[in-house]
C-alpha cells in the first residue's frame, strides 16, 4: 500500500493510501478516520475521504504542518494494527422498471441479457459505499457487476425523480433529490436518504454497505405510505452475519 502526505497549500494535505479504486484501500481510510475522529485535534476543522485519499483541512495557527504530519502517522500505524471496525449493510428496496426505471430495457439490450437478468445481476449483492458527494446523500458505490455496465446518456435528463437508482458506466449509485443525470435510470427506491432535519442528515456514510432488494409496485407504494407515517424502518445487519 502506498502512503504519501502531500501539503495543499498551507491550511490542508491529501493523504494518499493507494493510487487504485480497491475496497481494502477504502477500508483502511475508514479506519484512518474513525481513529482520527475520537482525537478530536485542536485545528481541524474538516477532512473529506475520497476513493484512494483523505484530505485534512486545518488551522496553522493552532496546527502547523509538521505537528499534524506527525499526528498523521501516528493514527495511521495505529489502524494498521487494530482490527477493522464493523460495517453496515442497508438493505434498499427497489421497483425496477416502469416509467421509473425508463433506462432497463436499454440496459438489458446493450448488454445482450433480459431485464430480469440485470435486476438479478444489479440486486442482492453488496456494494461498498466509497464516499458521499455530487449532491448530499449521494453514495458512489463500488462492486457493480461488469455484465450490467452502461454508457451514460449522450443527453442528459434536466430532472430525475429522488429515489431514482441509476448505472453510469460501471458505477451504480442512487439520486436523493429531484436533480439533471446522465445515467440510466433503472429503477426507484421509496427510501429518504437526506433529510436535513434529522441529527444524521444522510442514511448513507462511507464505509457501509448498500444492498438492493427487489419489490413489486404495490409494495413500493405500501412502503412510501409507511414512511410518509413514520412508521417504516430502514432494515440492516452486520457485514459478514447470516441473514436467515
Amino acid at each position: 500500500m502506498s502512503f504519501e502526505i502531500v501539503p495543499i497549500g498551507d491550511c490542508a494535505i491529501t493523504i494518499t493510501f493507494g493510487n487504485k479504486i480497491d475496497e481494502n484501500i477504502h477500508q483502511q481510510i475508514n479506519q484512518f478516520l474513525h481513529l482520527l475522529r475520537s482525537k478530536k485535534f485542536v485545528g481541524i476543522h474538516e477532512y473529506v475521504p475520497a476513493y484512494t485519499s483523505v484530505s485534512i483541512f486545518y488551522d496553522p495557527l493552532l496546527l502547523s504542518y509538521s505537528q499534524l504530519k506527525e499526528k498523521v502517522y501516528s493514527i495511521y500505524q495505529t489502524a494498521l494494527e487494530i482490527p477493522m471496525i464493523e460495517s453496515i449493510v442497508y438493505r434498499i428496496p427497489v421497483y425496477y422498471g416502469g416509467e421509473t426505471g425508463p433506462d432497463l430495457c436499454f440496459i438489458a439490450e446493450h448488454n445482450h441479457i433480459s431485464e430480469r437478468e440485470v435486476i438479478n445481476l444489479h440486486a442482492n449483492k453488496e456494494y461498498l459505499v466509497h464516499m458521499i458527494g455530487f449532491v448530499p446523500g449521494f453514495p458512489y458505490l463500488g462492486g457493480l457487476n461488469d455484465k450490467i455496465a452502461a454508457p451514460r446518456l449522450e443527453t442528459p435528463r434536466a430532472k430525475i425523480a429522488a429515489g431514482s437508482v441509476g448505472i453510469g458506466g460501471n458505477q451504480t449509485g442512487i439520486y436523493p433529490a429531484e436533480v439533471p443525470s446522465g445515467w440510466r435510470i433503472i429503477g426507484v427506491t421509496p427510501l429518504s436518504l437526506f433529510d436535513i432535519e434529522k441529527a444524521k442528515p444522510s442514511l448513507l456514510s462511507a464505509g457501509n454497505y448498500v444492498l438492493f432488494y427487489p419489490v413489486e409496485y404495490q409494495e413500493f407504494l405500501f412502503i412510501k405510505e409507511q414512511i410518509a407515517a413514520k412508521k417504516y424502518q430502514v432494515l440492516t445487519y452486520v457485514k459478514g452475519e447470516v441473514i436467515t
